[in-house]
């Protein structure tokens, strides 16, 4: 099973922002990830839009000619520009807006009733939706009842303790993957993933349908180049690879 790689653009932005001008060009990252060979792009744009800012979600529409994915919390300004945007993909995370990166999942249960009347908003204008949650069984079934497409895995505790030396990590997410399945969920994966870490997830996590990377493939951009990156997780992701 081939999983899609989604290049999340953000860092690109906030290069752009330190500066000023329009350098580098977001719009031409996204259409250069894509010759490169990406199956999508995804943007997280915040509240105070200190990256990707929501012109940028709107010149990057006609742009995204593969999968376009906007993640980011659901509150009116947010939903109105994926209504506007129409992106194939939609993804809820739970942050603040004094966060710094997400770094928590849904409290499916808590939030399952506000979840259910924000992915109803997005299911009836034809838009996929996924939540980010973290690999805990009793997340995920919640997950089930709020009527979303696909989860989001938060991958960050994998990708520490992989670092570690520690792989029984992985047994959380193969186990929160095989019952997203069973209750027919889509599964994606994301947050602290990279070349290092990228394969063994794949080789032990069933039913995964797509990862959005995005800093740790810029920074490995900086070493190798983007489109000998890009190719790398392409590589690792369809299994042609040990590691």
């Amino acid at each position: 099973m081939k999983t899609n790689l989604s290049v999340n653009i953000n860092k690109i932005a906030t290069l752009r922002n330190s500066r000023g001008g329009n350098f580098p060009d977001v719009i031409e990252f996204a259409q250069r990830v894509q010759d490169y060979g990406a199956d999508g792009v995804t943007i997280h744009p915040r509240p105070d839009e200190r990256h990707i800012r929501y012109a940028d979600a709107r010149a990057l529409r006609p742009v995204v000619t593969t999968e376009f994915n906007i993640e980011g919390n659901p509150i009116p300004k947010f939903i109105d520009l994926v209504l506007e945007v129409k992106p194939e993909q939609v993804t809820l995370v739970p942050d603040d807006p004094n966060q710094l990166t997400s770094d928590h999942g849904w409290d499916t249960l808590k939030h399952q009733k506000y979840l259910q009347e924000v992915i109803a908003v997005f299911k009836r204008h034809g838009i996929r939706t996924s939540i980010f949650v973290d690999p805990v069984l009793k997340m995920v079934e919640g997950a089930a009842k709020t009527g979303t497409d696909r989860i989001e895995l938060y991958t960050e505790s994998y990708a520490a303790e992989f670092a570690k030396g520690n792989l029984e990590e992985i047994r959380k997410f193969a186990d929160a993957a095989r019952l997203a399945h069973e209750l027919r969920m889509g599964v994606n994966a994301g947050h602290d993933l990279n070349l290092q870490n990228i394969a063994y997830f794949k080789q032990n996590v069933p039913y995964l349908d797509e990862v959005s990377i995005g800093h740790a493939l810029i920074v490995e951009s900086l070493i190798y180049g983007m489109q000998n990156v890009i190719g790398m997780y392409q590589q690792k992701l369809s299994g042609n690879t040990p590691d």
